[in-house]
């Protein structure tokens, strides 16, 4: 046998480099198997950019004719029925038919979202959206009330291709660390098309002297978002994909594998007989209804303190949804980087009947800027809720689709909100704004109870734990049955 002349610092240094290139052939390995690869793209920014925009449109016309409901009832006046209460209820219906057209057809949405993706139900939407929107531009005339609701309903309609996609998008494109972040930008859109919705109509639609003037300010709103609502169409046409090459995350990766021989009545069934769900859907219903509720009635509420000021009742709608997003943003911030979901929601909740109240008891002051303030407080809990909750309903979920469990709390929200808007709209007739406030601060008080008997399973995150800890198994396992450092030791151990 001949005797190798190798020194103890090159013999280190050999066994130092092959357990590298082991170590880098194995990772490699791993990362371009088709079956385990993950990645993100730079693509998902513009798909979450899209979402946002068609969002936005389809928000926007959710709520730009109830923020100016005293000039509509004044120009389609012989259109309406002539009592003060149903009168007041058909044009609350505007914003209603937005709840009401949902709840049947969440089913088969939720359905399309599973089996088409969510290319076909972004496309769907965007093309119902801009139909309506051109709809609209022939309800022009007092006598044409009734066609101007069949326009809503038409954008109604496209909604629930919409409400959906935030956390579904999110999840298929994003990153665990960014997921939470992503879904709050999805929902900016919804955010940003209310506070448009607020803030555009007072100041276009002027309530002018005559019905001419009302119309032709009417026309020039309607012409300008059907203009943008179809060019809106053709971006997504173009630029929307389905899902990215590879999926972002192992959970996701996980899940799409799941998803594939998975029947949609057997994930409805599983989220039905989940009572943390259960739980959610009611807390999520309730806070959501609640800012539906509020928006609605936004109009009436504040002209009975403050006579004369449609357009501080636009800017007040804006105050509140603006503090929605910061409070979205800060939350999806604070979820990615401590995911304690639940207690994030209870808080929320705690904070929102906080809001709530101080509003309530604050108005009888017939301060603005009272008002102002206390609406950006609960804004910010109240309407920067909505990400949090969807966010939540996939974790406590998992592996079930996340546009499914969104579809179901959104549809509980639209549940209550038609609910809270109709009771919230007696309550004025009967009690005055004072019983409505009151009817909204119970109803947060029971989110609040709901919430606290939810557990904190978080089941998404679980698995992604999991998986990690599996693979560094695996590797472990790989490296030690046949290891160049244990050939190169017996080697050294033979010299």
């Amino acid at each position: 046998m001949v005797r190798k002349n190798i020194s103890k610092s090159d013999l280190n240094e050999q066994i130092l480099e092959k357990i590298a290139e082991e170590k880098n052939s194995k990772e490699k390995c791993f990362h371009n198997s088709p079956k385990m690869q993950i990645q993100l793209y730079k693509r998902r920014w513009i798909m979450i950019l899209l979402l946002c925009l068609y969002a936005m449109s389809n928000a926007y016309q959710w709520i730009h004719l109830n923020i100016i409901g005293n000039i509509i009832i004044r120009y389609y006046n012989e259109s309406l029925p002539d009592n003060k209460f149903q009168r007041e209820t058909t044009l609350d219906w505007l914003s209603m038919v937005y709840m009401i057209v949902y709840i049947p057809l969440i089913f088969p949405s939720t359905f399309l979202l599973k089996k088409k993706g969510v290319r076909i139900c972004a496309v769907a939407g965007a093309f119902l959206n801009a139909l309506g929107a051109w709809l609209k531009v022939a309800c022009v005339s007092p006598d044409r009330f009734p066609v101007l609701m069949f326009a809503q309903t038409v954008c109604a309609i496209a909604q629930i291709f919409t409400l959906g996609l935030p956390a579904r998008i999110a999840a298929v494109w994003f990153g665990p660390k960014e997921v939470s972040t992503a879904t709050s930008l999805g929902i900016f859109g919804f955010q940003l098309g209310v506070a448009l919705g607020f803030l555009v109509p007072p100041i276009v639609v002027k309530n002018g002297e005559t019905l001419e003037d009302i119309g032709a300010d009417l026309s020039k709103m309607f012409y300008a978002g059907a203009g943008y609502m179809t060019f809106l169409f053709l971006l997504i046409l173009i630029l929307f994909k389905e899902k990215p090459p590879n999926p972002p995350s192992r959970a996701q990766m996980l899940a799409l594998q799941n998803v594939r021989g998975e029947h949609y009545g057997k994930s409805l069934r599983n989220l039905f007989t989940n009572s943390s769900f259960d739980l959610l859907a009611i807390t999520f219903g309730v806070i959501i209804g609640c800012s539906y509720a509020i928006s609605t009635l936004l109009n009436p509420v504040i002209l009975e303190y403050f006579p004369g000021q449609e357009e501080s009742v636009g800017q007040i709608g804006l105050t509140i949804v603006l503090a929605g997003v910061a409070g979205s943003f800060v939350a999806g911030f604070w979820l990615d980087r401590t995911k304690t979901f639940k207690g994030t929601t209870l808080g929320i909740n705690l904070l929102s009947l906080v809001g709530m109240l101080i509003f309530t008891f604050t108005l009888d002051l017939k301060l603005l800027w009272v008002v102002f303030l206390c609406a950006g407080l609960f804004g910010f809990f109240m309407t920067g809720y909505l990400p949090v909750g969807l966010e939540f309903g996939a974790e406590i979920t998992y592996p079930e689709s996340e546009g499914i469990s969104s579809g179901l709390l959104n549809a509980s929200a639209e549940v209550f909100g038609i609910i809270f808007t109709i009771g919230c709209r007696a309550m004025m007739n009967e009690v005055g704004t004072f019983g409505l406030n009151l009817l909204i601060s119970g109803a947060l008080l029971l989110g609040s109870i709901c919430t606290g008997l939810i557990p904190a399973n978080y089941k998404r995150q679980k698995a992604e734990k999991e998986i990690l800890e599996e693979l560094d198994k695996d590797m472990e396992i790989v490296i030690s049955e046949k290891s160049p450092m244990t050939e190169l030791t017996d080697e050294r151990s033979t010299l």
